[in-house]
């Protein structure tokens, strides 16, 4: 548990992602995927279900031994939160009422962040969009791990603590790398989060704030849904920086495995980007993907070649708008 990776660096690239190259040609070859890019209706009484289950939750466990509590914590409330974490990526991308209703989607993730007890949605969205439009960007893109990520977290143990405190990185990150000024939204998303934990705490007690907050932080953290987090871009296999998941956990996470996919059209919704695989699938068949998430955790963690350094990086020409 004491070897070292080999990697002391990112992997440095001087090209441009791949995902807006293979957009427009597969647009040109098979435009009806443009008829994909509309909202999903059904996202928003999904999520609206959800929230629900978890309100239920809430009152279901006020009562229960700690014991209890913490096992139904890991094992239920968990998933539903690190779910209802890709139902917001997906309102973030418009889905749930489209572009021209943008605010609506903003106001709509605030109210699916309540179950998560922490407020986050509205920063998401800002540093979401920075993701996409500049994979990689040295800078800019806080979903790469900092360089301190990368020089720490450097053996199997010290990998394996940092799935667990992944959740902690993920807030921390954006302040260290790319800081923003705080939005109106953002005072809004606070002040909602704030007002509905408050209220939880004072109805039905301590043990309903503790299942939902402690279930966010384990359901990002060494949780087998959390796999995804290490799936998506780091880079198991030189020369390829985006990889997809085509196993069943994606009926809990909105397809939120179909990356390659969703990175190359992301304004086409979770449930649709199974059509976009089968009608260009040879954009999409030979490309590296995995069968588990489980697999890629323990993989990250024993293979001394990988760590939070294993990331395409690149650094940024002409301007940049952000989010």
């Amino acid at each position: 548990m004491g070897n070292r990776v080999a990697r002391e660096d990112y992997e440095w690239v001087y090209t441009d992602q791949p995902h807006a190259d293979r957009r427009k040609e597969i647009l040109a070859k098979y435009p009806e995927i443009k008829s994909l890019m509309v909202p999903d209706r059904r996202l928003k009484w999904i999520v609206c279900m959800m929230v629900a289950i978890q309100f239920l939750a809430f009152y279901m466990v006020k009562d229960l031994e700690w014991k209890w509590v913490l096992f139904w914590t890991y094992a239920f409330g968990s998933c539903i939160n690190h779910s209802m974490t890709l139902a917001i990526h997906e309102i973030s991308h418009n889905t749930a009422f489209g572009n021209n209703k943008a605010m609506w989607n903003r106001y709509f993730a605030i109210f699916a962040n309540l179950p998560i007890g922490l407020p986050y949605s509205a920063s998401f969205k800002r540093y979401h969009l920075d993701h996409h439009r500049y994979l990689g960007g040295d800078g800019i893109d806080v979903d790469i791990p900092t360089e301190f990520e990368g020089w720490f977290f450097c053996t199997r143990l010290r990998k394996f603590i940092w799935i667990i405190l992944q959740p902690l990185f993920y807030a921390i990150r954006p302040l260290c790398i790319n800081p923003k000024p705080i939005t109106q939204l953002e005072v809004a998303n606070i002040a909602f989060q704030l007002t509905f934990d408050i209220l939880l705490c004072w109805l039905w007690g301590a043990k309903p704030v503790v299942y939902m907050l402690a279930g966010s932080m384990l359901g990002m953290g060494l949780h087998p849904i959390s796999g995804h987090f290490i799936a998506e871009h780091y880079m198991f296999l030189k020369g390829h920086e985006t990889y997809s998941y085509y196993g069943s956990l994606n009926l809990l996470t909105f397809n939120v495995g179909y990356h390659n996919e969703h990175h190359d059209f992301p304004s086409i919704p979770g449930r649709r980007l199974p059509m976009v695989k089968k009608i260009a699938a040879e954009y999409y068949d030979d490309l590296p993907q995995y069968t588990s998430w489980v697999k890629v955790l323990y993989d990250f963690i024993m293979d001394d070649a990988l760590s939070p350094y294993s990331r395409v990086k690149r650094k940024l020409r002409g301007d940049v708008k952000q989010e």
